[in-house]
């Protein structure tokens, strides 16, 4: 049995995917984005350690509040950084009829045949994928995350290749995300993508900062506020829209 490594769960999360959703956080991340408001969840070294039976056991106690939309979603951190525990979690759900989600940036994912067959066992037992596309020029891309790009879109591509169905996100960031071009960029990428069923942008918050106050880190991004309703609604002009 495959243990994961979790930093905390979720139990009525209602913006992780359809409905009301019970949210598994995993522990450790390969990015360090500047916008990260989760920087506890980095360290793969840390975290409660569960068997995915205690998960699935956990998540079924608030099954009667999903409806017929909700489920459960694994999110981080990064999730793929645990593809065998998130493999054994969704199968197991799967046989409880459970509608399984994963959000992820894509940062783990590579096209060499080893890492696409477990890659694509986990989507065998997955409904629907939250991709983050945090930036599409990749040189911006490491500058805000510490990698670039490639291969992450590269992911975006595989699972369009593969029927997945996605929701693309896309955190709207001053001065890092919001240029009309790049987002434009951004939208002509996934217009190459049939799979996706939704775009959403998401403003960027302060509401971590002290996060990284308690754990004696620094916050490079004090000196920038969220972006304005105006900012706001002409990037969700550019990129959002939902299929049915």
């Amino acid at each position: 049995m495959t243990l994961g490594f979790i930093h905390s769960f979720e139990t009525f999360g209602s913006v992780d995917g359809p409905g009301v959703r019970f949210v598994v956080f995993m522990q450790g991340c390969p990015l360090r984005c500047l916008y990260c408001h989760n920087p506890d969840t980095w360290k793969t070294s840390a975290g409660t350690s569960y068997e995915s039976s205690d998960v699935v056991r956990r998540a079924l106690r608030y099954r009667s509040y999903w409806g017929e939309d909700g489920g459960l979603t694994v999110s981080g951190g990064e999730p793929l950084l645990q593809i065998d525990f998130v493999t054994d979690l969704f199968k197991e759900l799967k046989k409880e009829g459970v509608h399984t989600c994963i959000d992820t940036s894509g940062a783990t994912f590579r096209s060499h045949a080893q890492y696409l067959k477990k890659f694509d066992t986990l989507m065998e037992y997955t409904d629907l994928v939250l991709l983050d596309l945090k930036q599409i020029v990749s040189e911006k891309h490491k500058k805000l995350t510490s990698v670039p790009n490639e291969h992450i879109l590269d992911c975006a591509r595989h699972l369009d290749d593969i029927h997945k169905e996605m929701w693309i996100r896309h955190v709207l960031l001053p001065s890092y995300t919001d240029n009309e071009a790049d987002l434009r960029g951004l939208r002509a990428f996934i217009d190459t993508l049939s799979s996706v069923k939704k775009v959403e942008v998401l403003p960027y918050h302060t509401l971590g900062i002290h996060k990284y106050e308690s754990l004696h880190l620094d916050y490079a991004l004090k000196d920038i506020e969220p972006p304005s309703v105006q900012s706001l609604t002409f990037a969700k002009e550019i990129l959002e829209f939902q299929k049915p």
